[in-house]
């Protein structure tokens, strides 16, 4: 049996009972009753039962969710953000544009895209999450985040002020380091070729520094136009951590390419500040030749003080790593045997019977072309006639090279009673805590592709950007049990047998990365693989059917892996739902 609606003219369906039969091999139907004249939930409910599915309930019929917008991630985010007093130190004062700001920096961590995208995942027509709600921001377009933009630009320094006084303070030492972005278009003053550190070769860019503490928290950025060298980025952070920041005894942390003799001898110095740096391949090759440095140094040790009349009022730390070592070995070799494998494919074109390649112009030509493609064309010796190449390795020279395999040189102003060379090391080590900054930022953020035509707004683009992955580390640090992230890398750092030796997971990290579980049992996420998860947690729109009630909200109950990340945030997942 089933329940059939036939038209009826200019007249309401019949709603017939009908059941089907086989007569004479053909298929019949015929009428049993006509229920036309029932209400329609008692016709649901016959033609659920008739195809053998649970009847409807009065509770089932009694409301209708017309709506349900994600919302565990940004009661995660926006929670976390206030919970770090952000939203205060923004401004302290609430205002349209504050809620504005805060939801550029929310959409950010969640969903990073253009501001046109962000003001459509508010408003409430198109919303795609329940972030426009809880800010009061579900008639916001465009004009009105570019409009929170400009303002935010005139409080960036008060912020990262703000910033600074809650993460340096009592710290000595200030990392620092510059990273670029691709850039979109070409009206914009700040977009210029330049060398390209997020590897997107051949388009305009920007140039952005980040300065951050020990720990890698960043606490201040600044955009340059995409062709300024790195070394040039430095003053401008000298003088703002001197004049804005207003601290008076600091040591800053840059890699070689930034802190140039130059730099230390124009910038740093005059400032009275104290500097941990590194020197660069040549300067250690000199020393290499001059015997200061020698293999020998590190036969019972891998970190080495010395000293040298080149380098006054300076410590020198020789180290040498051999996985460093190894590792540039084994590149050294593959690169060899690339360029040699160049210059067999010379040598056949030169010997071969049909139209070999002839001339001593123009076999060099083609050398000159090819010999440089994998860089190590100063190891091989060449000679070339009219009819004929031949070439060699050169030993002595190679074997000078991968004697300094491994080893840098970490240089600083600082004396032995401030800080002994083996934490020197260490802190020029935390720069790795920059670049993970700058990873996260053109990765997990899209710093790029900038899109913005003014070059102000380019600039709050990339501070929105540092405002969110703030919010990021400290929502990592907070969830670390739950993710990849190894939460005990102080303990694993304390293990190594020298500041010197690669860093190594700490045992708890391991166990999670082999079986992909928790301690709890638990699966393991990425950061943005638990956001997914907690966006499961709706904010469903209820409409009873009943009018004499209101329409009201209720949040999907959490799971107990969803309680335990808000439990380790601190927040609630009822954010505005309470």
């Amino acid at each position: 049996m089933y329940v059939a609606v036939v038209p009826n003219r200019g007249s309401p369906p019949a709603i017939l009972l009908r059941e089907s039969f086989r007569e004479d091999g053909k298929v019949k139907n015929r009428t049993l009753a006509n229920l036309s004249h029932w209400p329609d939930a008692k016709v649901t409910a016959l033609r659920a039962v008739l195809k053998g599915e649970p009847a409807p309930t009065a509770l089932a019929q009694a409301f209708e969710i017309t709506r349900s917008l994600p919302h565990g991630h940004v009661a995660a985010v926006l929670g976390t953000l206030r919970d770090l007093g952000l939203e205060e130190l923004i401004d302290s004062e609430p205002s349209r544009r504050r809620d504005l700001v805060l939801a550029m920096i929310c959409a950010a961590v969640i969903d990073p895209t253009s501001k046109l995208a962000t003001a459509r995942g508010l408003r409430a027509e198109t919303a795609t999450s329940s972030l426009g709600a809880l800010l009061g921001l579900t008639a916001a377009d465009e004009d009105d985040l570019y409009d929170a933009m400009d303002w935010l630009h005139e409080r960036q320094a008060t912020i990262e002020d703000a910033l600074a006084a809650r993460h340096l303070v009592g710290e000595t030492l200030v990392l620092y380091d510059v990273s670029s972005a691709a850039f979109e278009g070409t009206t914009c003053p700040l977009g210029a070729i330049g060398h390209a550190r997020d590897g997107v070769r051949g388009r305009k860019q920007i140039v952005y520094g980040v300065l951050t503490n020990t720990a890698g928290i960043p606490v201040a950025v600044e955009v340059f136009r995409g062709n300024t060298g790195d070394p040039k980025t430095v003053a401008p952070q000298v003088k703002k951590l001197q004049e804005r920041f207003g601290i008076t005894r600091i040591c800053v942390v840059g890699d070689r390419g930034m802190l140039t003799a130059a730099r230390i001898r124009e910038d740093i110095v005059p400032a009275e500040l104290d500097w941990i740096s590194a020197l660069r391949a040549p300067q250690i090759k000199k020393l290499a030749e001059q015997g200061v440095i020698q293999p020998s140094l590190f036969d019972e040790t891998d970190l080495v003080e010395i000293t040298h009349p080149d380098f006054p009022g300076e410590r020198l730390v020789a180290c040498k790593n051999p996985f460093l070592a190894q590792e540039r070995t084994d590149k050294r070799t593959a690169l060899l045997d690339a360029t040699e494998k160049v210059l067999t494919d010379i040598q056949t074109a030169v010997s071969r019977q049909r139209q070999p390649l002839r001339g001593k112009d123009k076999i060099a030509l083609r050398v000159g072309r090819e010999i440089g493609r994998y860089k190590v064309a100063k190891h091989f010796v060449v000679e070339i006639e009219d009819d004929s190449i031949t070439w060699r390795r050169d030993t002595e020279r190679i074997e000078a090279e991968a004697a300094l395999d491994g080893i840098y040189v970490v240089r600083t102003s600082l004396s032995a009673d401030t800080i002994v060379a083996g934490d020197a090391v260490e802190r020029y080590k935390d720069l790795e805590g920059v670049e993970r900054v700058f990873r996260g930022m053109n990765s997990d953020l899209f710093v790029r592709p900038i899109r913005h035509r003014l070059e102000d707004r380019v600039r709050t683009h990339v501070f929105l950007r540092m405002l969110a992955y703030y919010v990021i580390l400290h929502m990592q640090k907070r969830l670390a049990p739950m993710l990849f992230r190894d939460e005990h890398l102080a303990e694993a750092r304390a293990e190594r047998p020298s500041p010197v030796a690669p860093a190594q997971r700490s045992k708890i990290a391991k166990r999670k990365i082999a079986t992909k579980r928790t301690a709890d049992g638990d699966p393991v996420h990425s950061f943005q693989s638990l956001l997914g998860d907690l966006a499961t947690i709706c904010a469903n729109r209820i409409e009873p059917s009943d009018t004499s009630v209101g329409a009201f909200h209720m949040l999907t109950t959490p799971t107990p892996l969803q309680r335990r990340a808000f439990e380790l945030l601190g927040v609630s997942h009822r954010l505005g739902y309470a």
